[in-house]
């Protein structure tokens, strides 16, 4: 897994599920409410920092999500789009990037396709059971709970990044 975790240079995810709880309100204007967690965009902002790509490829369209990735600054997202190969390929040839480089993170049925290609192919604890057994690792944390911070972690200390991140913190 090392091995594995030392290639990677870009970190895709999914959104509902998995950068959130997966709960979608509407409230009585139509208006859509979505939860992130805040240690998850720490996460995000540390894996900018050690010069990872970010990206999003979402089913849903929402300008909530647009707005949390411009917030953070995500390299590239692509939503409303349930087929998510096409993305996914569109995404490597623009950052020059192959297979091995890629970690992508799911939590349902659409994601599969991606997780079988990604050099690190991740499922959230609350997963389902079918991405689980093609994930190289699954999650302590849930979807919207700290999932998207630990493997950001993985993934610095296996590059021995993280460390040197932290330092601004305790100076």
């Amino acid at each position: 897994m090392k091995k594995q975790l030392e290639a990677i240079k870009m970190l895709l995810m999914d959104v509902d599920g998995v950068l959130t709880n997966g709960k979608v309100i509407f409230t009585n204007s139509g208006d859509e409410i979505k939860e992130f967690d805040i240690q998850d965009g720490m996460g995000i902002t540390l894996a900018k920092k050690a010069g990872l790509f970010t990206g999003i490829i979402t089913g849903r369209e929402s300008k909530i999500i647009a707005r949390r990735a411009e917030e953070l600054n995500y390299d590239v997202i692509f939503q409303g789009t349930p087929e998510k190969s096409a993305p996914y390929m569109e995404i490597k040839k623009q950052f020059g990037l192959s297979d091995e480089h890629i970690c992508y993170i799911g939590d349902d049925l659409p994601d599969i396709p991606i997780l079988r290609r990604a050099g690190f192919a991740v499922a959230v604890a609350n997963a389902r059971d079918e991405l689980k057994s093609v994930a190289h690792y699954v999650t302590e944390k849930k979807g919207g709970n700290g999932a998207i911070r630990e493997v950001i972690e993985l993934i610095l200390k296996s590059q021995g990044k993280y460390e040197s991140l932290l330092k601004k913190y305790f100076e």
